[in-house]
């Protein structure tokens, strides 16, 4: 494949920098109307549509090329850096205002926005785009508009570029689909189990039906403890609600040095320092960290002890306290109270619930297999290591 260098102010047709934090300010804010992104949305390569804020469209016309639409591309140049997305053509609504901390571009028809967004995931794309950043005090790209037209990228035909967009594209509609899957099922499962609980009168002590483990970290510095064949569960691995947490592992002689254990599939984790009330199933036996909690049902179902956990969680978090930031401690989880559900409302309850969950675990593992094709396929389809221009699309 013949692959062209450009430099991206020959691929765009305009660049925007996002307004400054006084043209936002908080009273700008209501209920509904354009949505304001932030830094929440720009994970990933498309745009996320959760955690809005919006102004009203008065407001957003007055901030003019701050506005975005669909096609355009929006990258972060303050606080997380590496962050760019595409603004799909399936989006939500049909513009966005851009935060303080964004810029925006619009390509023009040399490139194609998705394909651009894809070049800049790769490990030579991150390079460039985050070349000129800097650490100090809030990272930073120094003059981002400006040193980002600069970029030179090599790219191949429009027709080539639309061919590597589709196979990777078609892997991200996949995990897209899994994850909707995923959500339905979690949102129904989460209603039945209301309705159960909302019926029940028997109020227990949360630790009478479930015990309260904890974890433990090797040393950083003991590389010998590292890289083993045991995932090790870590505040960042909360999924939603599954974690497989298989980036960090640990060896075996790694679990008995941090004096951790083992802990099964369907384990729930709770985070308990720094950002707490995180809760999360475990996919797959793993450890787990000193920063969290383990629970495990006294003769309990453990998607019991997930949901119960789910509506203490709250009262949790308000009890979390401490002088350099906040922990929950095993005395929180001991004054907490739940209501019980009868033993014919849990037979019914696991009954239906637990293939939910198994499906819900399914299409997690799937989407990491998928992850892990579109991560490796990425650099090579933007490189023309594999050759596209066969394929039919």
């Amino acid at each position: 494949m013949k692959f062209n260098t450009y430099s991206i102010s020959e691929l765009i047709d305009e660049i925007a920098m996002g307004p400054f934090g006084s043209n936002i300010k908080v009273e700008c804010f209501v209920d509904e109307g354009i949505p304001v992104l932030n830094g929440s949305n720009l994970n990933g390569f498309f745009l996320t549509e959760e955690s809005f804020r919006y102004v009203t469209e008065e407001k957003a016309d007055s901030l003019g090329r701050a506005n975005a639409h669909r096609g355009d591309i929006v990258i972060t140049h303050r606080g997380t850096l590496g962050q760019i997305v595409c603004i799909p053509e399936t989006s939500k609504h049909d513009r966005y205002v851009i935060s303080q901390s964004q810029f925006r571009v619009k390509c023009n028809d040399k490139v194609i926005p998705d394909y651009l967004v894809y070049y800049f995931h790769t490990p030579i794309g991150q390079h460039k785009l985050l070349a000129n950043a800097s650490q100090v005090g809030v990272p930073a790209l120094a003059r981002a508009s400006t040193t980002f037209q600069k970029i030179e990228v090599d790219i191949p035909d429009v027709e080539t570029q639309r061919k590597a967009v589709s196979v990777l594209n078609a892997i991200e509609e996949k995990i897209n689909i899994n994850n909707a899957i995923n959500e339905n099922l979690q949102q129904q499962a989460l209603a039945l189990f209301a309705n159960y609980y909302e019926q029940s009168n028997t109020e227990v002590a949360f630790t009478d039906l479930i015990q309260i483990l904890g974890g433990g970290t090797p040393k950083t510095g003991e590389s010998k403890y590292w890289n083993g064949n045991i995932p090790f569960f870590t505040p960042k691995d909360v999924g939603s609600p599954y974690t497989l947490a298989t980036e960090k592992t640990i060896t075996e002689d790694g679990l008995s040095h941090c004096n951790s254990r083992l802990y099964p599939a369907n384990t729930v984790f709770v985070t308990a320092r720094g950002t707490v009330g995180k809760i999360g199933l475990a996919g797959v036996p793993m450890a787990m960290n000193q920063s969290c909690y383990a629970l495990a049902g006294k003769n309990l179902h453990q998607l019991l002890v997930y949901f119960y956990t789910l509506k203490a969680v709250d009262r949790l978090k308000h009890k979390a306290s401490g002088a350099v930031f906040d922990a929950i401690i095993t005395r929180d989880f001991e004054t907490e109270q739940v209501f019980k559900l009868s033993e014919d409302d849990t037979n019914t309850f696991i009954k239906i619930a637990e293939p939910m969950y198994q499906s819900i675990l399914n299409n997690s593992v799937e989407n990491q297999r998928l992850v892990a094709l579109r991560d490796s396929l990425l650099p090579k389809l933007m490189s023309g290591e594999i050759d596209v221009s066969g394929i039919s699309i």
